[in-house]
């Protein structure tokens, strides 16, 4: 599995976690991160580390510290640094049967949000594999399915404030098994969420060398706005505001 923007390690450790449970269950486990901060505060936080098991504990610290770690079930290797050149970093043969995708919001970090960073996460998956993200936004969806990706809606949690999406999951086609229209925590977009894809909204970030700083990202995908012609953002809102709010 890859995770892009590792932050504090949580994604990550939830799922090492739930994985402790399966006895036949083996993680090959790749990082993304630039800031080696936030993790570092986390493990000295008591509360954060008492939510671990001990064996996942001591991965965030050995990744933390010395890059990486490697024990009977599970290897596990961070790669510091602009997660659009670390990638490459990445072995070529490793396809992933998961990926999660925490950067900050696309109006902060567009870079890790373009047309071209997706697509290439996108070429990282195996069929079948699943990338999961907060983001729903119109220009990240668009994107992921312009990458060849099926996209479906994450439903919000019990605890989550009810909204009409918590996210997305994009998955890789497979010739093997169709991947159905709902599942647990998940469903089909709606019409409104398909209609959100033709707004000004779905116009991508571009990033054509993966190299580009983020106002040159967003001021040209500005640029792009104003002359593209499709629907406006508030316009769809309008129509569908009551949906929303449900």
């Amino acid at each position: 599995m890859l995770d892009v923007c590792v932050g504090l390690g949580y994604n990550s450790a939830a799922l090492m976690r739930a994985l402790s449970r399966e006895r036949s269950a083996r993680l090959l486990w790749w990082g993304l991160e630039m800031d080696e901060r936030p993790m570092a505060m986390a493990l000295k936080h008591r509360p954060f580390r008492t939510l671990w098991p001990s064996p996942v504990v001591k991965r965030l610290e050995q990744l933390q510290s010395q890059g990486g770690w490697e024990d009977a079930v599970s290897e596990g290797t961070m790669l510091w640094g602009d997660a659009r050149q670390t990638l490459n970093d990445v072995p070529g043969n490793c396809q992933m049967d998961l990926i999660f995708m925490d950067a900050f919001s696309p109006s902060r970090c567009p870079q890790l949000w373009s047309e071209e960073f997706l697509g290439a996460l996108a070429d990282r998956l195996a069929p079948g594999g699943r990338l999961i993200t907060y983001s729903r936004a119109a220009a990240v969806r668009g994107s992921l399915r312009r990458a060849g990706l099926e996209l479906r809606s994450l439903l919000p949690a019990p605890q989550q404030r009810r909204e009409w999406s918590s996210g997305t999951l994009a998955v890789k086609p497979s010739p093997i098994q169709r991947l159905p229209d709902q599942g647990p925590g998940w469903r089909s977009l709606q019409t409104m969420e398909e209609q959100h894809l033709n707004t000004r909204a779905a116009v991508p970030y571009r990033d054509p060398d993966r190299r580009h700083q983020a106002q040159d990202i967003l001021r040209r995908r500005q640029f792009e706005q104003q002359r593209c012609g499709m629907e406006s953002t508030s316009a769809w809102q309008r129509r569908w505001i009551g949906s929303m709010q449900k």
